[in-house]
């Protein structure tokens, strides 16, 4: 068994950026990985048209400024191919692989409380002793993977978006179903539809989109940008969202029709996802949604041909990025094409897979390949895969039976010198996740250095925190609209699956002030140990009165 100070799971953005900041520390790190490169969502969402809905120049690192300056974005929206050289060019520069172990899964972790050490175990049998266990696995990792009957009897090819195969897929002459109308199909769809012999499409649910405003990124651009990055860096860890640009301070409600107009008309041929912040109660009040709602429902009719095909893809019946809205590139225009279908599921739903296709309610399909474009299990999917045991045999599953509770989103009360980041109970997907990624992480390392320098072995967040944080969390969600409809920041992508809200809905800013205020009073919420509570004799300082 190899000895070292942390083990972190999962080598995409987090688990890469914990590395780096951990070994500049002076400790020993291991990376596990289960998939044969790095990457993460990145190796995995290979599917056609995937790329990011922040801006390549936020959705990057800022710890090193030479990085800033000699990596060259080509397009305002970075594509999964392009996000992933960066990736591994950010690995190779700073020489992370030599601590990464690929096609290594965690099986289980175990904590030591005497020891105030876990013992981490892979699938294949190798084993680690860590101090900390670092949880870097992302919150849209684990698929969901779909089940109807007769779907093993199908005799073409079915391939899950969040699990794209690496042989190259050929569309040419060929019937495609795309299962799934989030981001992962509206994006590959319009790729998919230029190829493809025949295209039909299923949607349960008509969501929302607002189209990417893509376009290469020139080389006056390039320089303007890395002229004042970082102003431009502080500009997005100041604002709610990451994303770089605040909320209009008025209401959508208390301006004239013609002047809104105006403003959503400009949100929407440059902002992407940042159109819910045109005005700041886009998300609080329904009224001013309905505003917002209206304005997306007659962009998206308009470049709809058919009214029939226009009535069912136009999105109605829950409010606007209540759901996380999708940036598409001619996703609505597809549907004018001769060669692509919608197949309304709530009409004619799926019954069964047969060898040839697949049989709704009113007709049956024949396709070459099946494409689930289906999600994910997320938030807390991938972080209760592997058993997880804390204090007393108690295993994370069954504290988190009826939801997760974590205390500031990052530690766990029961589960000591375990970090989560961008894990439930913090802004996560809703923001800008790599500023939350970076600014997690620095906090985290920040706590172990104070740890080294005050001998302390064993940090653990309180249960009485915890709770007061759950519901501080939902608390916030209660004052917007992301309760009023079904969607994975409140469980419901999942059957069976707790009803909670997951992310914090208070702003990036806002969570770093609750981070720092915490570490200004010694780790408020957490208890700081210099020996393990598991040992016989040591002193125990609560963090809240050292």
């Amino acid at each position: 068994m190899e000895v070292i100070d942390a083990v972190i799971i999962g080598a995409g953005f987090a688990g890469l950026r914990a590395l780096w900041r951990l070994r500049g520390m002076g400790k020993r790190v291991v990376v596990l990985e289960a998939a044969d490169d790095i990457g993460g969502v990145w190796y995995h969402n290979a599917y056609p048209g995937a790329r990011c809905d922040v801006e390549s120049y936020d959705y990057s690192y800022s710890f090193s400024p030479e990085l800033e300056q000699e990596w060259r974005w080509s397009e305002r929206y970075a594509t999964q191919p392009e996000i992933l050289r960066y990736i591994n060019h950010v690995a190779d520069r700073f020489d992370l692989r030599r601590d990464i172990v690929l096609k290594t899964r965690m099986e289980s972790a175990v904590y030591d409380e005497a020891a105030a050490r876990w013992t981490i175990t892979s699938t294949d049998g190798r084993r680690w002793s860590a101090q900390y266990l670092v949880m870097a696995v992302g919150q849209l990792s684990t698929t969901k993977e779909p089940d109807y009957p007769g779907q093993s009897s199908f005799k073409g090819e079915i391939i899950h978006s969040g699990i794209w195969p690496k042989h190259e897929v050929t569309y040419e002459g060929r019937r495609v179903a795309i299962i799934g109308t989030g981001s992962s199909g509206m994006q590959m769809t319009p790729v998919i539809a230029e190829k493809a012999a025949h295209l039909t499409v299923f949607q349960r649910t008509p969501n929302y989109s607002v189209p990417a405003a893509n376009a290469p990124v020139t080389d006056e651009e390039d320089r303007r940008v890395k002229a004042d990055y970082r102003a431009r860096r502080e500009q997005c860890r100041n604002s709610p969202t990451g994303l770089g640009f605040k909320p209009n301070r008025q209401s959508a409600l208390d301006v004239p029709a013609e002047e809104r107009d105006r403003v959503y008309e400009a949100a929407w041929h440059r902002l992407g996802f940042g159109f819910a912040l045109a005005y700041y109660d886009i998300l609080l009040s329904k009224p001013a949604n309905d505003t917002a709602a209206e304005f997306i429902q007659k962009k998206i009719g308009s470049v709809i041909d058919d009214p029939k095909l226009r009535e069912k893809l136009v999105p109605s019946g829950h409010p606007f990025a209540a759901r996380r809205p999708s940036v598409d590139s001619g996703y609505f225009q597809a549907f004018n094409r001769d060669n692509v279908e919608l197949a309304d599921l709530r009409e004619f739903p799926i019954q069964e897979f047969t060898p040839k296709g697949i049989r709704t309610a009113d007709k049956t399909h024949e396709f070459d390949i099946v494409i689930f474009a289906t999600g994910f299990d997320a938030f807390t999917g991938s972080i209760l895969k592997p058993r997880i045991e804390g204090r007393d045999g108690l295993t994370l599953k069954e504290k988190w039976s009826e939801g997760p509770i974590t205390q500031l989103g990052v530690g766990v009360a029961g589960f000591p010198n375990m970090l989560i980041i961008v894990g439930p109970g913090s802004p996560s997907l809703l923001s800008n996740v790599m500023v939350s990624i970076e600014e997690q992480i620095d906090w985290l390392a920040d706590l172990v250095a104070y740890m080294d320098a005050n001998d302390i072995v064993e940090f653990e967040a309180e249960p009485e925190a915890e709770r007061a944080w759950v519901e501080h969390v939902n608390e916030r969600a209660r004052e917007t609209l992301y309760m009023s409809t079904n969607s994975y920041y409140n469980g419901a992508e999942i059957a069976g699956k707790p009803r909670v809200f997951m992310p914090y809905s208070g702003g990036i800013r806002g969570y770093r002030r609750i981070l720092n205020d915490c570490a200004a009073q010694g780790y408020s919420g957490f208890v700081l140990r210099e020996a393990p509570l598991g040992a016989a004799a040591g002193d125990q300082r609560s963090a809240a009165s050292s």
